[in-house]
């Protein structure tokens, strides 16, 4: 259902892993050369995890509370991503003197998190209108 808030947040959050990472680079070499997301299997294997069960979220409308987990289970997936992006750009900080910049690419897993958690918001008040409107039967 495209009219609820919640699915156009899972939209946003679905650009930010989905297409997002192939734009930004997460850092520059010191040549001028960008690092993307694809050049690393690993995050390229759990930003395709993250795209699938945001997916997966959008399509099960119906079923509020695994909708409502899926994305816990994504915020999840993106905090461990973000750490994995922030450990290896302060390693190649302090011992690889070819990186000149680290990019706006790393961020994205952040901007995926905050309308994860808006998503799960609006389903959490979905929810309890749902069990309002159940009491009063």
């Amino acid at each position: 259902m495209i009219q609820r808030i919640q699915t156009i947040y899972l939209l946003i959050a679905f650009l930010a892993v989905g297409i997002l990472p192939f734009i930004f680079p997460l850092w520059k070499w010191s040549d001028g050369k960008d690092y993307f997301v694809m050049q690393n299997q690993i995050y390229s294997i759990l930003l395709g995890l993250s795209t699938a069960i945001t997916v997966y979220s959008i399509i099960s409308f119906k079923k509020r509370q695994t909708q409502f987990v899926a994305n816990r289970l994504n915020i999840v997936l993106n905090l461990i991503l973000l750490g994995l992006f922030v450990y290896h750009s302060l390693n190649l900080s302090g011992e690889a003197v070819t990186v000149s910049e680290k990019g706006i690419g790393m961020f994205v897993p952040i901007l995926a998190v905050v309308f994860l958690v808006l998503a799960n918001k609006a389903i959490k008040k979905d929810e309890d209108l749902v069990k309002s409107v159940d009491r009063l039967r």
